[in-house]
């Protein structure tokens, strides 16, 4: 079974995050939708190569922030999306933000480097 949504492993970043991120990313985009049937843990380990402990905290993870619903009988499938309410999206956005700035002065990258890169991600 090939994964419904498309990831590249980059090292140095826990693999956890990186598959939840992709995930998050699918959904948000559109790419898979509420209803669509989400690997087992056992086949996300496989086609990923992690060990199933990983696959499992995956999909625990997912499950806890509305993402996934594990469904007895039936399997896990990707559970409708919505966005999250006004405080809880400020919040989260502005952890992101707080890294995202922290490592961009480390780099050395401009304010005007990071909004068009922004920008370019938001299309």
């Amino acid at each position: 079974m090939a994964l419904p949504f498309s990831i590249v492993i980059r090292a140095g970043r826990p693999l956890h995050d990186q598959v939840v991120f992709a995930v998050t990313k699918a959904v948000v985009t559109g790419q898979l939708a509420g209803g669509d049937a989400f690997p087992s843990v056992r086949a996300l380990s496989q086609e990923l190569g992690i060990n199933p402990n990983t696959a499992q905290k995956i999909v625990a993870t997912l499950t806890e922030r509305g993402l996934l619903q594990v469904r007895p009988g039936i399997g896990t499938v990707v559970a409708p999306w919505r966005p999250a309410e006004n405080a809880t999206r400020r919040a989260l956005v502005a952890s992101h933000i707080e890294r995202l700035v922290v490592e961009a002065k480390q780099l050395g990258v401009s304010m005007t480097e990071v909004l068009d890169a922004i920008r370019r991600a938001w299309k």
